[in-house]
């Protein structure tokens, strides 16, 4: 569906946008619409509440110390970029602020006069202490917080087992989310934006959040507000409903095709809710098996709420007995995994489009996580920080909970003897060596049939490419007899 006539028509498009501010004559009391990781104006129930409160509203972004220290230049990039965008789009009436939210919130507020601060419920463990911390501190001024919204289709927490308890496995959560359903796309009413300077705080310009976001792989600059905000969000959704989404089921784990939505981005920073994507799937294979995938994250969501601590420590105690690889030799080779030179090519690959990119394709992140955790032996959590550093797309929840999926800690009833044959998946995704060639270019010369073994190659490694730091068929038997060590002990 595409053309100017169709375009506003679309759930989750709403006019008018350009030429600044929505204005109503409301003359009462101002409210603040405090945005997080809802960096848009449409579908935005938080923003819609502050509005219908009656007063102007002050459109507020705390640079956040606490969140920006772990990030790396792709997330403050995308950052920068996605609060350059709403800058444009309610002309330039974004107050972006450095500080502690729990001071500058309630600073903010007094000097606006506001009497409540409106923002999308935060559902992480960090999230949910800041709300706490910046509500008490409101509440002493004799000022509110109002949780409106959800960054979800479905509230973490929300639903429950037959028993009452969170669910621990995703079908039946499945079965539940689908069940319960969601509200369709809402318009933002109008809004009349308060001048950011009333905000009576220095204000940060967001195109220097980062100083280091570095380049895209081709020299051109990794974000800007055309790529980053809410219209390319929901141009990214148009192109992808327009034909990949058809060959999802076939094409999602194939690295080398366009086949999958590369919507992460843009769901893990708000500027498209989940609630805009699944207005427009259909009942085909392709849209349910991509809405599907949006239930993982959801689930995975759920869990972190229901389970805070997972977000470090293994979902399964017994886990936490394995036997991990420390120390020198260990070190040397997550730096081999980290600069993808294990001698692996789908890892190498995987890990190097990281490096250039700020993303990974998501059957490649399986692979990768699987030879730290399950060749090299080394804890999950050192490979889960290293992709939050590096991936824009870096989800707390969905990151950390796909690690343990793959570590054998999390939910997944599966056992610990799930091992990704690092050749064998390489062979079945990417029979071609296309996706492998593109980022590995010292196997450009090397023949289909070797490219993903190239030390069986007659000709030998290529120069310049390592030879495996370790043998996945040992290694594989080794994980596996740590894994029956901790169960032996368990039944002990």
């Amino acid at each position: 569906m595409t053309g100017p006539d169709t375009r506003s028509q679309i759930p989750g498009r709403v006019g008018p946008r350009s030429g600044g501010s929505w204005h109503t004559a409301a003359v009462t009391r101002p409210t603040i619409c405090w945005f997080r990781r809802d960096l848009r104006l449409d579908d935005h129930p938080a923003l819609a509440a502050a509005a219908r409160a009656g007063g102007p509203v002050l459109a507020l972004y705390v640079l956040d110390p606490a969140l920006l220290a772990p990030a790396g230049p792709p997330r403050r990039a995308f950052l920068a970029a996605a609060l350059g965008a709403l800058q444009e789009m309610t002309g330039g009436h974004m107050a972006v602020v450095a500080g502690d939210p729990a001071e500058v919130v309630p600073a903010v507020a007094a000097a606006v006069d506001a009497e409540a601060v409106f923002a999308t419920g935060d559902f992480g463990p960090y999230g949910r202490r800041r709300d706490d911390a910046v509500a008490a501190a409101l509440a002493a001024g004799g000022r509110r917080l109002e949780a409106v919204g959800t960054p979800y289709a479905v509230a973490p927490g929300t639903l429950r087992t037959g028993g009452g308890t969170p669910f621990q496995v995703f079908t039946p959560f499945h079965k539940a989310w689908q069940a319960h359903g969601w509200d369709a796309p809402t318009v933002t009413p109008a809004v009349s934006w308060l001048a950011p300077g009333a905000a009576g705080r220095r204000l940060a310009d967001p195109a220097t959040i980062t100083a280091d976001a570095g380049d895209g792989p081709d020299g051109a600059p990794a974000w800007s507000p055309t790529n980053a905000g809410p219209e390319a969000a929901l141009d990214q959704l148009d192109a992808f409903l327009a034909g990949p989404v058809h060959r999802y089921n076939d094409h999602r784990d194939l690295p080398a095709e366009p086949g999958t939505s590369r919507l992460s981005v843009h769901l893990r920073w708000g500027t498209i809710h989940p609630r805009q994507i699944l207005a427009r799937l259909g009942p085909e294979p392709g849209p349910q098996a991509f809405a599907r995938q949006l239930a993982w994250r959801e689930f995975y969501a759920d869990v972190l709420h229901a389970r805070p601590e997972t977000a470090r420590q293994a979902y399964q105690p017994k886990m936490a007995a394995m036997q991990l690889d420390e120390g020198p030799r260990a070190d040397e080779r997550f730096a081999a995994w980290a600069e993808g030179r294990t001698g692996y090519p789908i890892v190498d690959a995987g890990m190097r489009e990281l490096a250039a990119t700020g993303w990974m394709h998501n059957r490649v992140r399986l692979i990768t996580a699987s030879f730290l955790v399950k060749d090299l032996h080394i804890d999950w959590t050192r490979g889960a920080r290293w992709f939050m550093r590096h991936l824009v797309d870096g989800d707390l929840a969905n990151n950390n909970h796909g690690w343990q999926w793959v570590a054998g800690t999390g939910t997944d009833a599966a056992p610990y003897f799930r091992i990704f044959n690092p050749v064998s998946q390489a062979q079945r995704f990417d029979p071609e060596g296309r996706y492998v060639r593109r980022w590995v270019p010292e196997l450009a010369g090397v023949a289909d049939r070797f490219v993903h073994h190239p030390w069986d190659d007659p000709r030998g490694v290529p120069l310049g490419y390592p030879y495996p730091v370790v043998e996945h068929d040992a290694e594989r038997k080794e994980a596996l007899r740590r894994y029956e060590a901790i169960t032996t002990a368990t039944k002990a």
